[in-house]
């Protein structure tokens, strides 16, 4: 299962945090990763602080936070390899896995287990195949050879190992079985549980403590109390992670994944479109009638099956609409076949051993109550409808989101299938719309994230849904004389701007919010009967024509292309881009030099230490606790140069370098280190983990050499070809930036391209409002045709080439006289750091420039002084 973008970001900071704990320790290491400008960002809301188990401040112990359908157990399992590299340094740590409760258990085991799942996919990827899952009930059947030659993960809940008297807990209690374990422990070991004799206990928390469990904690939001941190002590962790979309303050919060990243991915289907009822049946009815409507679209999409599922939330016992009295509503009322409707309460197990993917599964609706917040999972479920008030129940969050998943984690062409549906009950709208706004944030999404991805079931009251003033939009009315049956097909298609009613006097009225763009209008006209045609055509071409003036550029059809950067290479034109370049580009590892000086990495033996001296820092690693002797022990006769360069190929390995050609310098690199600098064979072993990272190191340093050698000669070097081309360029189109976060400040632009209620939001890393200040300058320029925001790293956003990465302008815009404008904003240089960094990116912009032939202007707007004119006369000076 491939990983997405925000996943691997997620492990790129946690390994980047254990990698600083190794040298500088957990609680700087913290402090200096979240103090990094991409990290601070995300953290935005929460308190960055560093809290310590009491009794073990030298463990690191972080928390990751992803909103709800981010895949956090998939990551669970691909952030144990993370940290056996940064950190256990082990080649098989030993895992205990804590869950809240016992069926998340069951199931999280169950898929661990199972060699198809992804899961355990990944474990195997990671180690080779040698993965060993056990229950924590079964804990007696882990053996001193499992320990020795596999990852061993033990899969348990937090309730298990948290209680205040140990006494009459089998994880606590002594067991003859787990005798092996012990028998080369010496009795005086510190920190281990005894008998009343004063023996040691032969159990499976002293086992745990024994071999510093890396631990990963699922739903970490709910392990604060203090019981929780004595469970910690008696185990004795390597390292915490933590895991959960709902932080609290005690957890140590390092990386944060925003709602709009799993949009962005296909994860989720976003935005919710609301809908609200006076009464619990009139709630019902609309989520059955969505549900049939939503089927006709699934029929349609024919890259996958889909069956639309209705999720209900019923009521408590004692209320007016139990799961019982829900159900035979349903029956009676709404004439739903019996086979469709399944219960899943803690009673009612209608869903046990039934696979609802498959396409002869008959169940399209499912009641329940509370039963499926625990592990329950199916992306088919579209339609949250609460016949209970969800301001005030404590489990609608987790069953709304079981609706927000997305089939097949991949977005469909019926744009209706990406979204999901909730039908609640409310006699006033906003009401709703803050209560399902709260359930939301309750899942782990920002207020204003929640916010931008709520939008009403009915046209026209999306705008106003949280106290903004509504903008208002171009209306187009006609009545028309068709059937019920015409209406309904009518109705369907621009749900996003036309609604079409029937009356029962026969007549139909169709009422046009905005614009239509020509394609809709046609799809529109094409549902309409034909005797009929010619109407409704009439009408939307007086619409159009009256408000002409307000029909952005890219609702009228328009598009316009950016060129991209190109290079000569070899006599052939190629991408300006350093991962193209470096494809052309002949470089040998052989040519740079195979050694680590000891100011880069050295070696101090002790009598129970290794310190290791890495780039002037010291790094403390033990020679061996007890448990490693008992488990890792490796005869010496086994470690052999070609044996330790052979681990360090497996382990720093990169597609961009042949096996030989690593092969070989490492073989020179260990052969330098052990004649010419005079380590022991025994001390590399020891600290291979920590010599493999900064051998890996070094490699990416001399690669990111050769790129930046590269990227100079080929694009600003004295024989560089450099020219652009608009048959690879960069298009901007309408709905190109569809999803993305809107622009809700109080201005309206006026020259956007897709027009004012669609401007991508300001970066909010730019600060005290420049980006947009800057916006507003391009926006009434006299010399500005349209603009728009280049949203950064969208797959269709203009870029352009750094030597170590790529570079998004903040502005795009097209000038009255044909010219394209290109505007990064940037405020006064705050450190050496962004001062290089804009340098680079001034001199690619004006090399694109120049390579456009007078095609295109580049702008870097500085501002030095503060006041946002400034943009204004720089932007003169350099289109004129």
């Amino acid at each position: 299962m491939k990983l997405k973008d925000y996943q691997h970001a997620s492990l790129d900071t946690l390994q980047a945090y254990l990698e600083e704990a190794r040298i500088i320790g957990p609680r700087e290491a913290y402090k200096k990763i979240t103090e990094k400008p991409e990290v601070a960002a995300r953290l935005r809301g929460y308190p960055a602080k560093y809290t310590p188990i009491k009794t073990l401040p030298n463990t690191p112990y972080v928390c990751l936070r992803l909103p709800t359908g981010g895949g956090k157990t998939i990551l669970a399992a691909h952030s144990i390899a993370v940290a056996k590299d940064a950190w256990v340094e082990k080649d098989f740590p030993l895992v205990l896995w804590l869950v809240p409760t016992n069926t998340i258990r069951s199931q999280t085991a169950e898929a661990l287990k199972n060699p198809r799942h992804p899961y355990r996919k990944a474990l195997d990827e990671a180690f080779g195949g040698r993965v060993r899952i056990f229950d924590i009930g079964d804990f007696t059947q882990i053996k001193p050879h499992d320990l020795r030659s596999n990852l061993c993960v033990v899969v348990g809940t937090i309730q298990t190992l948290r209680v205040s008297n140990t006494d009459g807990r089998k994880v606590y209690a002594h067991n003859e079985e787990m005798e092996p374990h012990f028998s080369a422990v010496p009795p005086q070991t510190p920190g281990l549980e005894r008998t009343e004799k004063g023996n040691i206990k032969f159990s499976f928390a002293n086992l745990m403590h024994l071999h510093q469990p890396l631990v990963i904690m699922d739903e970490a939001h709910k392990a604060g109390s203090k019981l929780s941190q004595e469970v910690y002590e008696r185990i004795n962790p390597t390292a915490l992670i933590e895991f959960t979309a709902t932080p609290k303050g005690f957890n140590n919060l390092l990386h944060s994944v925003t709602a709009q990243e799993l949009k962005d991915e296909e994860m989720i289907k976003m935005p919710v479109v609301l809908d609200e009822a006076e009464t619990w049946q009139g709630a019902v009815n609309s989520a059955i009638l969505k549900r049939a409507e939503l089927q006709e679209h699934a029929e349609r999409d024919r890259e996958a099956y889909i069956r639309p599922i209705v999720l209900f939330q019923a009521q408590k016992k004692g209320e007016e609409a139990t799961v019982e009295v829900l159900k035979q509503h349903l029956i009676d009322n709404e004439n739903i076949d019996p086979n469709k409707i399944a219960v899943a309460t803690g009673a009612q197990r209608e869903l046990d051993g039934i696979n609802l993917f498959k396409p002869d599964c008959p169940i399209e609706y499912v009641i329940t109550i509370e039963a499926l917040k625990e592990g329950w999972d199916c992306s088919f479920a579209y339609i949250f409808c609460s016949v209970a008030n969800i301001r005030s129940s404590t489990d609608a969050e987790q069953l709304l989101g079981r609706v927000l998943r997305m089939p097949y984690a991949q977005k469909r062409k019926e744009k209706v299938l990406n979204k999901s549906y909730a039908k609640l009950v409310s006699k006033h709208f906003s009401e709703a719309a803050h209560s399902l706004r709260d359930k939301l944030v309750d899942m782990g999404f920002e207020e204003s994230e929640a916010e931008d991805n709520i939008e009403a079931e009915q046209l026209g009251l999306d705008d106003g849904l949280f106290g903004r003033q509504p903008r208002p939009r171009p209306t187009m009315k006609v009545e028309i004389q068709t059937s019920q049956e015409e209406a309904s097909k009518m109705n369907a298609a621009v749900p996003s701007k036309v609604q079409v009613t029937y009356d029962e006097s026969g007549k139909t009225h169709v009422e046009v919010k905005g614009f239509l763009k020509p394609q809709e209008a046609d799809k529109l006209i094409s549902y309409t009967p034909e005797s009929l045609k010619p109407k409704l055509q009439q009408s939307i071409n007086e619409h159009h024509a009256k408000y002409q003036h307000e029909i952005p550029p890219s609702q009228k059809g328009e598009t316009f292309t950016l060129p991209r950067l190109m290079a000569y290479v070899q006599g052939e034109l190629v991408f300006g881009d350093p991962d193209i370049l470096m494809e052309q580009h002949e470089w040998s590892l052989a040519d740079h030099p195979a050694r680590l000086e000891a100011s880069e990495f050295n070696i101090v033996d002790t009598t129970n230490t290794f310190e290791i001296d890495l780039d002037g820092n010291r790094v403390t690693i033990g020679a061996g606790d007890t448990a490693e002797q008992l488990t890792m022990n490796v005869e010496v006769d086994d470690w052999t140069p070609t044996s330790l360069v052979q681990w360090l190929d497996r382990k720093i390995r990169t597609p961009w370098l042949s096996q030989a050609e690593l092969l070989a310098w490492l073989s020179d690199v260990v052969t330098y280190l052990t004649r010419d600098r005079e380590l022991s064979l025994s001390q590399l072993m020891r600290c291979k983990f920590i010599l493999a990272r900064k051998l890996s190191e070094k490699i990416h340093g001399f690669r990111q050499a050769e790129r930046e050698k590269v990227y100079q000669a080929r694009l600003f070097g004295s024989e560089a070809q450099v020219e652009v081309s608009f048959d690879h360029g960069f298009t901007f189109f309408d709905e190109m930036y569809e999803g993305v976060p809107k622009y809700r400040g109080s201005y309206r632009f006026k020259k956007h391209f897709m027009g004012p209620d669609d401007v991508p939001a300001f970066d909010s890393k730019k600060v005290n409002g420049e980006e947009e200040q800057c916006a507003f300058m391009i926006d009434s320029h006299p010399s500005v045709k349209y603009w728009t925001r280049n949203v950064s790293r969208h797959p269709n956003s203009f870029f352009l080439p750094t030597s170590t990465d790529k570079f998004y302008p903040d502005f795009v815009a097209l000038l009255n006289d044909g010219r394209f404008l290109v505007v990064e904003y940037k405020g006064k240089d705050r450190t050496p750091e962004e001062s290089r960094d804009s340098r680079e990116k001034n001199l690619i912009g004006k090399q694109w420039e120049k390579a456009s032939s007078g095609k295109a202007v580049f702008v870097m707007a500085t501002i030095e002084k503060g006041d946002p004119k400034e943009i204004r006369n720089i932007i003169n000076k350099d289109i004129s």
